[in-house]
């Protein structure tokens, strides 16, 4: 059986990043964790375009605009949907999902799932760098190694 892995490499790839005006407490620091790990990974910050939605429901659109300009190897979705006392939470985190893996499966662009869904503020904060490592970065490097591997893909068909 042949293996096919592919590797951490963001060199010459180019990314956007969609994050939220909403909870930007949180969102901010996921915004960095996803900077950071580009550029750890060999990415140049002239390749990292960053757009700021007004929430996560609006997330989804703006993702799927830029993946079709066809300028963008992948998109980083990053928001912050935390619970209250009504079903908003549920509508806006399942818009958010629903809405970001439409938009890589009609667009054939990798688009990450970098909102955070929580039921309290700490827990997003320690999910944005504070206890629980970043996962705005963590989201860079699925799409960093997702890209590379696509690209792998597209080279045996």
């Amino acid at each position: 059986m042949n293996r096919i892995e592919a590797h951490l490499l963001a060199t010459d790839l180019k990314f956007a990043v969609v994050s939220t005006r909403w909870n930007h407490l949180i969102v901010d620091r996921l915004v960095e964790g996803a900077e950071l790990a580009f550029v750890q990974h060999g990415g140049d910050t002239a390749n990292l375009d960053h757009f700021v939605a007004p929430g996560s429901f609006e997330v989804p659109l703006i993702a799927r605009q830029l993946a079709e300009t066809g300028r963008y190897d992948a998109v980083v979705c990053l928001g912050a949907v935390i619970k209250g006392d009504t079903d908003h939470y549920d509508f806006v985190a399942g818009g958010a999902a629903n809405g970001i893996l439409n938009s890589s499966l009609h667009t054939g662009v990798p688009i990450a799932f970098g909102v955070l869904t929580t039921d309290t503020v700490e827990q997003a904060l320690n999910r944005a760098g504070i206890k629980a490592g970043n996962k705005g970065g963590e989201a860079v490097l699925a799409m960093i190694e997702t890209v590379n591997l696509l690209k792998q893909v597209r080279a045996k068909v």
